[in-house]
């Protein structure tokens, strides 16, 4: 039965004080329809209905000014925590919800919206403003939404970032350059400017034919600082690629007051790259790709797995682009137990695929010990770099008073993994060490370490260290253009480091560590203003362009297949729209009175700590807990095991009692995507990975 009156009756239904629109006249049993007349076939009953001229109720400036904001009402609906209920008495208004419901969904399946697109605090408030215009409302044009409303949503995305500005010229900022190749192969540039208030996008730009040459960056970076304000600008931030690397030598040389800074979370990818260049890591990674790619190739074998792992994957996804070995070895490592009991169970061994030449290779690699060895170290020496990635790959947190004693515990953790046996990682320490001394070492990082006051009072050596005291003292005289405030920073610096004044209170002293620094100096350092204003800035700074990277997932969302024909103009006004937009609720949902722990560096290697203080411990793990059966036995009957120790004589001596494992040509396609961009990366100045010709294993 469909209780819903004709849309008319419903509209004067809630004008309960006025007269009703129709009149009508029943000469038979029930009413019909508004303005008709019909009658029966026996011609006993004729039923008309007159109707009544009437204008609709009209609206003036009055009602548009106590109609209530949406954004107010939908705030006080979710402060309240609960929804909106609906009046069981009242039918009608239940009904007409679920027609509007119904058609709303149908138009999303019609236009292929996402479902997580009403997750959208902005739908909520679309709807709240759609309902307080009643009935009637005439849908926005296909011009209006593409031209006008743009211009105006620009515009009050502008006013929502206005404090950016503001922090701008008080705290400088830093701004943050990055590239990506859209679906029409077009290199566009996109620029982002840091500041406390968090990253705001500024604008992307078509540098498809000149991304490569260090001049023409220059000249557009150039612009980009004038556009931003010349004494606003703190750093520059990029990536270490040729271009980019001449181009921040020749802003450096032209403004006397700006640092140039490799991308921290670029520079620690290419000492993870560097990492697994090492032969022994790089062949274990390479047959890591053949399990994986084994396995996920057949559906039947997949079931296989998912029922030893307990619906575990062996794909994780990434956090970050950068740790794709990492995270490949580590879900495999995980699963290492549920893999070998899976590759000698009877049914894989009566399955089709243990009869394959790449199913015998692939149990060969499982039941391997010198393969989990590898494995293990591979995660010991990168587990604490993963840790120092993730910091500085984040928004929410400044890490700039924090890069500095990160490296140094990373360099900890690994000693420590291995027990402090130096010949097991100094290979390692010589890459990190060649990356962190030409790229990642930069002053601001000394002077951030300096001012964040949790390591300055725990560490008395600090002021004694050439290397920190040098970056400080060249921080001040580079960002500080004013010889009087310098020499007034230098006097407050007594202060600072005598605990005088605020900075000896008790609630200061017990903040040190529990506060972010720059929230620290902006309670206890107004004794010293000059030193506050110049510790702020510098603690407030990022360390890499992570937010030009995650705006390529923007980009891909919106120069999408469908709408592959959007102007530069028009993708980069939607960019800064949905970009902007989404910065600011991350920023309004972050915690920055929290500083930044560095305790997951110390305990990145907790669960691998002596795993392989020998060389074989793999062999000496039981299949079975009630069992004296060792993987060992199984290896060594399966005539799978290998040296660790590679030398002439063995390799000669292994050759001839067991078969070796070669690679197949589809191994080699299998690795590293981006070996063939390699190519087209290079550095100067020692920006170029020494890897050529050098064997670490």
């Amino acid at each position: 039965m469909n209780m819903l009156p004709h849309f008319d009756e419903l509209a004067y239904a809630y004008e309960e004080d006025e007269e009703d629109d129709v009149e009508v006249i029943e000469r038979g049993k029930r009413p019909l329809a508004y303005g008709s007349e019909v009658s029966s076939a026996r011609g006993s009953t004729t039923i008309s209905i007159v109707s009544k001229t009437k204008k609709p109720k009209q609206r003036g400036p009055i009602d548009v000014f106590f109609t209530p904001n949406p954004d107010v009402v939908v705030q006080n609906r979710k402060a309240q925590g609960k929804q909106t209920r609906i009046d069981p008495n009242d039918p009608y208004r239940k009904e007409l919800r679920e027609r509007a419901c119904i058609r709303f969904a149908r138009w999303m399946y019609d236009a292929g919206i996402p479902f997580n697109a009403v997750n959208c605090d902005s739908f909520g408030l679309m709807i709240e403003a759609i309902g307080q215009y009643g009935p009637g409302m005439k849908p926005p044009s296909y011009h209006e939404v593409r031209v006008p409303l743009l211009k105006k949503e620009i515009e009050h995305t502008n006013n929502l970032i206005k404090g950016h500005r503001d922090d701008w010229v008080k705290y400088g900022c830093s701004i943050m350059m990055d590239g990506w190749t859209d679906k029409k192969g077009r290199t566009l540039l996109n620029f982002l400017v840091n500041c406390p208030k968090g990253t705001m996008f500024v604008e992307s730009i078509d540098a498809s034919s000149y991304s490569k040459d260090a001049e023409k960056m220059f000249q557009l970076i150039e612009k980009f600082v004038e556009r931003i304000g010349e004494a606003n600008v703190v750093q520059i931030v990029t990536n270490s690629a040729a271009a980019n690397v001449l181009a921040g030598k020749f802003l450096e040389a032209k403004f006397a007051h700006l640092y140039w800074t490799p991308c921290a979370a670029y520079c620690l990818d290419l000492m993870l790259e560097d990492i697994f260049k090492i032969p022994s890591l790089k062949r274990a990674f390479e047959r890591a790709i053949v399990v994986h790619g084994f396995i996920y190739n057949r559906p039947t074998l997949l079931n296989m797995m998912r029922r030893f792992t307990q619906m575990k994957e062996l794909i994780k996804p990434a956090k970050t682009r950068f740790v794709t070995a990492f995270l490949t070895l580590a879900r495999i490592h995980q699963q290492k137990n549920n893999l070998r009991k899976m590759f000698t169970s009877e049914e894989w061994t009566t399955s089709k695929w243990a009869k394959e030449q790449q199913g015998k290779r692939v149990t060969q690699i499982m039941l391997m010990p010198s393969f989990w060895n590898t494995v293990v170290y591979a995660l010991k020496v990168s587990g604490p770099l993963l840790c120092v990635l993730r910091l500085v790959d984040g928004e929410k947190k400044p890490p700039m008073g924090y890069i500095y004693e990160a490296m140094d515990r990373a360099k900890e953790a690994i000693s420590n993994a291995f027990g402090g046996k130096e010949e097991r990682y100094n290979n390692i320490f010589e890459i990190i060490d060649r990356r962190w001394d030409v790229q990642l070492h930069r002053p601001l990082h000394a002077a951030g370490y300096f001012l964040n006051p949790e390591y300055f009072y725990s560490n008395p050596n600090i002021e004694h260290n050439n290397e920190v005291m040098a970056g400080l003292y060249n921080c001040i005289s580079k960002l500080v253009p004013n010889i009087d405030v310098q020499d007034k920073i230098s006097q407050e610096l007594s202060i600072y480091k005598q605990a005088e004044n605020l900075f000896g209170l008790p609630m200061a002293i017990r903040q040190r560590a529990t506060t972010a620094p720059a929230a620290w100096w902006a309670a206890y350092g107004s004794k010293t203003p000059n030193l506050q204003k110049f510790a702020i800035k510098v603690l407030s700074l990022t360390c890499s362009s992570s937010g030009c990277e995650r705006n390529w997932s923007v980009f891909e969302h919106i120069h999408s297949k469908k709408r592959n024909r959007l102007d530069q103009k028009r993708l980069n006004d939607l960019v800064f729209v949905k970009y902007n937009r989404a910065l600011k609720r991350r920023y309004d949902m972050r915690d920055i009175l929290d500083p930044i722990s560095l305790k997951n560096i110390d305990e990145s290697n907790e669960w691998l700590i002596g795993r392989i203080d020998r060389e074989l411990d793999e062999d000496d793990e039981f299949v079975f807990d009630d069992d004296f059966l060792t993987w060992g036995d199984i290896a060594t009957a399966s005539g799978v095991g290998e040296s660790n120790q590679r030398t002439r004589a063995t390799s000669t001596s292994r050759a001839r009692a067991t078969p070796r494992v070669t690679r197949s040509s589809s191994v080699l396609q299998l690795v590293d995507e981006e070996e063939s961009e390699e190519t087209d990366e290079e550095y100067v100045d020692g920006y170029k990975s020494n890897d050529e010709g050098q064997d670490y294993d």
